[in-house]
C-alpha cells in the first residue's frame, strides 16, 4: 500500500493563488492517474493575512504544516522596511529547519536559452549567512547585520551537495568569498573541503561569487551542482534562472532532514494578480519536485514531459513568447498527464 501523504497548500497572494490553482490541476491529475494517496489542504498565509491576523503566518496555519508532510507555497509578498514582518517562507524554512534550497536550472526545448546543454543545481545554504536575520540599527545613524557561518550548517549543506553531485555528473563548485570575508566564508569553504574527502570520484573546485557571476554568463554548461550561502545562493539562482527562460520555469525545493517546502523562485507580483497572465511552469515544476521527494519518481517525470509537451504545442504564457493564460498553461498539461 503506497505510503499517504498530507500536503499544505498555501497559495499566497498576488498572482499566487492563480498559480496554485493551475498547479492543483496537474497534481489532481497525476494523482488520479498514478494512483497516489496525496491529501492536499488549503491554508493561509502571506501578505494579505497581517491585515487580517496581524501576522503573515497565522497559527491555524502553523498547525496545518505541522499535521502535514510537507507544504506547496505559492509566492507571497515580503514586507519591506525596518520592523517589518519577516517573510513567511524564511518562517517555515526557520521553523522545520530546511536548511537546502535546492534550484535546478535547465535548459528547456521551445524556450529561449542562453546557450544550449545548461543543466545545474544551485544548492543554497538556507538558514544562516546574510539572512540569518540579525539586522538592526546600532545607532541612530548606523545600521548593522549580523552574517552567521556556522560549521554545523556548512558540514550539512557540504553533505548534501556532494550527494546530489554523486548522484548527477559528480562535480560540485563551492561558491563563497574567502578573499574577502576571510574567517565567515573561509569556514564555509574549508569544511566542504574537508567534507569533499567522504565522497571519492566527486571533483571540487571553488569560485568566488563575483567570478561565478560570470562564468554563468560565459560558460554555463561547465557547472554541475553549485553550493553556495544564502544570499550568494539566492542572488545566483536568480541568475541562472534568466539563462534558461527566466524566473518562470524557475522551481525550487527547500529541503530539512524530513520536512520540505516547495515553491517558485520568483515573486507575487501583485501588478499582475487577477489577470490570469503569470507563468505557472515553475510552480508545476516544483510540484515535480515534491514527487520526486516522495519516491513517486514516475509520476514526477510524467509532468515534466507533460510540461514539455505544452511548451511544444505553444501553450505557453506571454514571457515565453506565447499567448496562453496561465489557467489554460495549467489545463493543457494536466490533460497532458493522462497521455503519458
Amino acid at each position: 500500500m503506497k505510503k499517504s501523504w498530507k500536503v499544505a497548500v498555501l497559495p499566497g497572494d498576488g498572482t499566487g493563488p492563480e498559480l496554485i490553482e493551475a498547479s492543483m490541476r496537474v497534481l489532481d491529475q497525476v494523482n488520479r492517474r498514478f494512483r497516489l494517496n496525496i491529501h492536499t489542504e488549503i491554508g493561509d498565509a502571506g501578505f494579505d493575512c497581517i491585515k487580517k491576523y496581524g501576522t503573515n503566518l497565522p497559527k491555524k496555519t502553523i498547525s496545518l504544516l505541522k499535521s502535514s508532510d510537507c507544504v506547496m507555497k505559492g509566492p507571497m509578498t515580503t514586507p519591506e522596511g525596518a520592523g517589518s514582518e519577516v517573510s513567511a517562507a524564511v518562517k517555515i524554512r526557520k521553523m522545520f529547519s530546511l536548511y537546502a534550497d535546492v534550484r535546478p536550472a535547465k535548459s528547456i526545448p521551445g524556450v529561449w536559452s542562453l546557450k544550449g546543454g545548461i543543466d545545474l543545481v544551485i544548492v543554497r545554504e538556507n538558514t544562516e549567512g546574510m539572512y540569518s536575520g540579525i539586522d538592526f540599527m546600532a545607532s541612530k545613524d548606523k545600521a548593522i547585520a549580523v552574517r552567521v557561518i556556522t560549521r554545523k550548517g556548512s558540514e550539512r549543506i557540504g553533505r548534501f551537495a556532494l550527494g546530489l553531485a554523486k548522484s548527477r555528473r559528480k562535480h560540485l563548485t563551492i561558491v563563497h568569498k574567502a578573499n574577502i570575508l576571510k574567517v565567515s566564508d573561509g569556514l564555509f569553504r574549508d569544511t566542504i573541503i574537508k567534507e569533499s574527502k567522504r565522497y571519492k570520484g566527486v571533483r571540487v573546485d571553488e569560485a568566488h561569487a563575483d567570478a561565478m557571476a560570470q562564468w554563468l554568463i560565459k560558460n554555463p554548461e561547465d557547472y554541475d551542482v553549485i553550493v553556495a550561502e544564502n544570499m550568494f545562493g539566492d542572488i545566483l539562482s536568480d541568475e541562472a534562472a534568466m539563462i534558461v527562460g527566466g524566473v518562470g520555469v524557475g522551481p525550487s525545493a527547500n529541503i530539512g532532514e524530513d520536512y520540505a517546502m516547495f515553491e517558485p523562485i520568483h515573486g507575487s507580483a501583485p501588478k499582475y494578480a487577477g489577470m490570469d497572465r503569470a507563468n505557472p511552469i515553475a510552480t508545476i515544476m516544483s510540484i515535480k519536485m515534491m514527487l520526486d521527494w516522495m519516491g513517486h519518481g514516475n509520476a514526477a517525470m510524467a509532468v515534466e514531459r507533460s510540461v514539455l509537451k505544452s511548451i511544444k504545442d505553444g501553450v505557453k504564457t506571454v514571457d515565453l513568447g506565447g499567448s496562453s493564460k496561465c489557467s489554460e498553461v495549467g489545463k493543457h498539461i494536466a490533460d497532458a498527464i493522462s497521455e503519458t
